[in-house]
């Protein structure tokens, strides 16, 4: 997949921003998808291994998860110092050549091992990707790209379980994996005709290898003990050890970031005080979005007994009124303003929560008073908030850093969600009656918590912004030229 193409003689005032923004938008939606998509195939794939224990089947969907979460930082670095095009393209054919291993795997552990090459490939993939758009996107725009690739993520991530169980009930589950294959050639070839070569890292050098594979361990250690904590016990020597072990890996290779000439961190990203407000408050928002999709489909099913369809439908209205305030908010110019929706975004958010954890959720079904103006809340809440601070996030970051800088930001939101999940295991196995009403009520009251004060954490952001109080951000700029002085190209 090397850049030395007919792209080599391409000048980016020629490159189609629309067409890359459909490609890397593609891309990220499918890699998203593949969070969801799988979980409604699960008790389908038990069925077809008959003998594997369930505590081991579990790692077809978490495999993917950690090592998603683990890879978006270290690919953003490499995609930035080698080419995020390369990084993409790549990417994208791993992600194809798993799907496919998936699809036919004659056991459970080829699934498991096929799933952690997705999640690895998914790793590369989004970085990649959201860099591509963030560098040929003029300045003016960059809030409503955002915006768009926000929905888009946003719409996957709740489209899955529906898609999943339309593939399931018509083909079986092995179809929720060949249904990749075709849209990965489409995205291929689209790719390598229209994506353009970009300004890599000053040097082109690979990040610190050894920086590099113990943040990646480090971060998939602590995403593991956090998602697999609640099945062996929060004191289980496995989740106490592969948690501790994480964390130091990732502040070992944070110190050992701060005096290398190419560190797997890139540490001047986190010096900005806005960069580092958004990304706490993403990985906030991440983590009570995660609860409140997983507890959403489970209360229907279990309380209100609604079937697959029915649930699947109404989980869209969330999923539309989340795209609507992405949309909205990528409209937003001004960094004040986008201070002021993401407080506003995370509000809404928490009225959605309180609504979710009062008397009109009960054990009678309750969609005209309860479950649609919870949905339209903190649907439009999280679109507003997220595309806002995605946005801010954004705004602090070099050009030549866009896949690193942002990749670290998509880190903090998966662990924020992966701290989410257990979260929501751990509060309705400690109540009363595990499963009962008041158990997802714990769950909500919680995470309308959790949004208040995401909602305070923001208002720093206004002091932030101050240019006597932070260090100067940098706005991104269009992609340098090709025959500009000084342009550094990857190939």
């Amino acid at each position: 997949m090397s850049d030395e193409s007919v792209d080599q003689q391409r000048k980016p005032d020629t490159v189609n921003t629309s067409r890359v923004f459909a490609l890397c938008s593609g891309a990220s939606f499918l890699a998203f998808l593949d969070l969801s998509i799988v979980s409604i195939a699960f008790p389908d794939i038990l069925k077809d291994f008959p003998g594997t224990s369930l505590n081991s089947t579990t790692w077809v969907l978490s495999g993917y998860s950690v090592m998603l979460a683990a890879m978006l930082a270290p690919f953003g670095r490499i995609a930035d110092s080698i080419g995020r095009r390369t990084v993409f393209l790549w990417s994208l054919t791993g992600f194809s050549a798993a799907s496919l291993v998936c699809a036919v795997a004659p056991s459970v552990w080829w699934l498991i091992a096929a799933r952690v090459v997705q999640g690895v490939a998914a790793g590369g993939m989004i970085p990649a990707a959201l860099g591509l758009i963030l560098a040929t996107t003029p300045r003016e725009r960059i809030a409503r790209a955002v915006g768009a690739w926000s929905a888009v993520a946003g719409f996957s991530a709740v489209i899955g379980p529906a898609a999943g169980g339309v593939l399931l009930s018509a083909f079986g589950w092995r179809a929720v994996f060949y249904v990749n294959l075709p849209l990965c050639a489409a995205l291929l070839i689209g790719g390598l005709a229209a994506l353009p070569r970009d300004v890599r890292a000053a040097g082109g050098r690979l990040p610190d290898p050894i920086g590099s594979v113990a943040l990646a361990l480090g971060i998939a250690g602590a995403v593991t003990a956090l998602t697999q904590g609640d099945t062996w016990g929060w004191g289980d020597p496995r989740t106490v050890g592969l948690g501790v072990v994480g964390i130091a890996l990732v502040v070992a290779t944070v110190l050992r970031s701060r005096g290398h000439q190419a560190p797997a961190i890139d540490i001047p990203v986190w010096r900005s005080p806005v960069f580092k407000i958004a990304s706490l408050g993403l990985g906030l928002l991440n983590m009570t979005m995660f609860a409140w999709m997983l507890a959403a489909p489970l209360f229907a099913a279990s309380i209100w007994h609604w079937s697959v369809l029915q649930t699947a439908a109404a989980l869209s209205i969330g999923a539309v009124s989340s795209m609507t305030g992405s949309l909205a908010a990528g409209r937003l110019a001004r960094p004040a303003h986008q201070v002021r929706v993401a407080v506003l975004g995370s509000v809404l958010f928490a009225g959605s929560n309180a609504i979710w954890a009062s008397g009109l959720f009960g054990s009678t079904p309750n969609f005209w008073g309860g479950w649609l103006p919870a949905a339209l809340l903190g649907g439009g809440g999280l679109g507003l908030a997220i595309t806002c601070l995605s946005t801010l996030a954004a705004r602090t970051v070099a050009p030549v850093r866009f896949a690193s800088g942002l990749g670290m930001t998509l880190t903090v939101r998966q662990v924020g969600g992966a701290v989410g999940v257990a979260g929501l295991a751990s509060i309705m196995a400690s109540s009363a009656v595990p499963g009962s009403v008041a158990s997802f009520h714990a769950v909500y009251y919680v995470a309308m918590a959790v949004n208040l004060v995401c909602a305070l954490l923001m208002c720093a952001l206004f002091a932030a912004l101050r240019p006597s109080s932070a260090p100067e951000v940098h706005t991104p700029q269009a992609p340098v030229p090709a025959d500009a002085p000084g342009g550094n190209l990857d190939r």
